[in-house]
């Protein structure tokens, strides 16, 4: 299907938008009292990102964005007074923001997250923070030059039970560990070849929506949800699911980047994630820890790690793997084992306090100017490491990749270009 003449003219009407000049960079703000309110852009308010609107409602909302006109219509109704755009470049030339919550298609978090910490805006940005491996590097060091507050969003981090588990693996509860496996199998965004395609709906900024993404006619397929099935949008389950439960993995044993990496699966797609995939990440020692392998694995792909210590039963999770046993972890609960080994084992004392919650505990950093919990010097290597895995299984596919993470380099040819995507004039961030 040829572009049509409403995609043409709204990517005329983009380029026009793109002449906008952002406000210069705020100087480092001082801390201020908790019950002064944040003044804050929320940028994508449907699916997730609403969650995210209503979990800042606390804040005054200067101003919402989204590019279909029926989300915006929605958020509207909660908070009239804001300001009402479909360009986040115009959201983010208003004078008077403090930060901005970021809740869009994947493909989108980089050029908006790296334009509003230029500004010197504080960001709370949806998980995986971009949708490459290098776009999550340069928002990490943004976001230091411009002291800025960040938070990526993994809701799951302020669960009580992950802070139980990360107590008890740091305690030594299993002894050293020698191994984790990271499970999602509960969730399917595959998808083959390109989709049926169609004229854009009249709600929906189409060329917007794409943003820094290469020009395509319009699908059904790709909004408001399907986009994760799509590597030009998103990066399936691994994407999707990765920050989540590696996010355990990450936090527990203090991971930072593998040195070795292994992907492996069904023949690549060249449009659409697979349906099951896999990674074997090699950690190196460091004073806290010996050396260790990750293994995730995502869709179909079942860890035989499962079925050897009877946990069949368990659908996504994160397997600790120690001298002494096994600790196993969904979002809500975790089980220790053998249940002999452990059958008078006391917890240790619970060293990490509650969150206030995700959302909250960044409002609160905000002000106070510290980092909360999942700001990008943490999150950044995480996302690196998540989508590390596609960019292995896509351009090297069972083949033994070296990674160098200061260096940003991979031991092959196609990889390497696979940890950054071009971006469109007019979204470069």
């Amino acid at each position: 299907m040829p572009t049509s003449r409403r995609t043409f003219l709204l990517t005329t009407a983009t380029a026009t938008t793109a002449a906008l000049t952002l406000p210069s960079c705020r100087t480092t703000r001082q801390p201020r009292p908790q019950t002064d309110k944040l003044n804050l852009g929320i940028i994508g308010v449907g699916g997730r990102g609403a969650d995210n609107f209503h979990g800042v409602q606390s804040e005054h909302i200067l101003a919402i964005c989204d590019v279909d006109s029926r989300h915006l219509q929605n958020a509207a109704k909660v908070t009239p007074d804001a300001r009402q755009f479909a360009d986040y470049r115009q959201l983010l030339a208003l004078e008077n923001l403090d930060a901005v919550v970021i809740s869009t298609p994947d493909h989108t978090h980089y050029p908006i997250a790296a334009q509003a910490l230029r500004r010197g805006l504080d960001v709370y940005c949806e998980k995986p923070l971009t949708h490459t491996v290098a776009q999550a590097r340069r928002l990490r060091e943004l976001a230091t030059a411009h002291s800025c507050i960040t938070q990526m969003g993994t809701q799951i981090h302020a669960n009580a039970n992950y802070r139980r588990v990360v107590e008890a693996i740091q305690s030594g509860a299993l002894g050293a560990i020698e191994e984790v496996h990271v499970f999602v199998n509960g969730t399917d965004w595959s998808g083959a070849g390109l989709p049926e395609t169609k004229q854009p709906p009249d709600h929906l900024a189409w060329d917007l929506w794409l943003g820094p993404a290469a020009v395509r006619d319009y699908s059904d397929a790709y909004h408001p949800a399907g986009w994760r099935r799509y590597w030009a949008f998103g990066g399936g389950t691994t994407a999707d699911m990765g920050c989540h439960f590696m996010d355990l993995a990450f936090w527990a044993l203090q991971l930072d980047a593998p040195t070795l990496l292994r992907a492996d699966g069904p023949e690549p797609d060249p449009q659409g994630a697979p349906r099951g995939m896999r990674c074997e990440y090699r950690f190196p020692a460091t004073a806290n820890r010996p050396a260790l392998t990750l293994y995730w694995h995502a869709g179909n792909d079942r860890s035989p790690k499962l079925a050897e210590l009877g946990l069949e039963k368990w659908t996504n999770g994160v397997l600790f793997v120690g001298e002494r046993g096994f600790l196993i972890s969904n979002y809500d609960t975790h089980t220790l084992g053998p249940a002999d080994t452990f059958a008078g084992w006391q917890r240790p004392p619970e060293t990490i306090p509650p969150s206030p919650g995700h959302h909250a505990e960044w409002i609160a950093a905000c002000k106070t100017r510290t980092q909360p919990s999942c700001w990008f010097g943490y999150a950044s290597p995480l996302t690196e490491c998540v989508l590390l895995a596609n960019v292995a299984y896509r351009a090297a596919r069972g083949k033994v990749l070296a990674w160098d993470a200061a260096a940003l380099r991979i031991g092959d040819e196609l990889a390497q270009k696979f940890l950054d995507a071009p971006l469109r004039d007019g979204f470069t961030g």
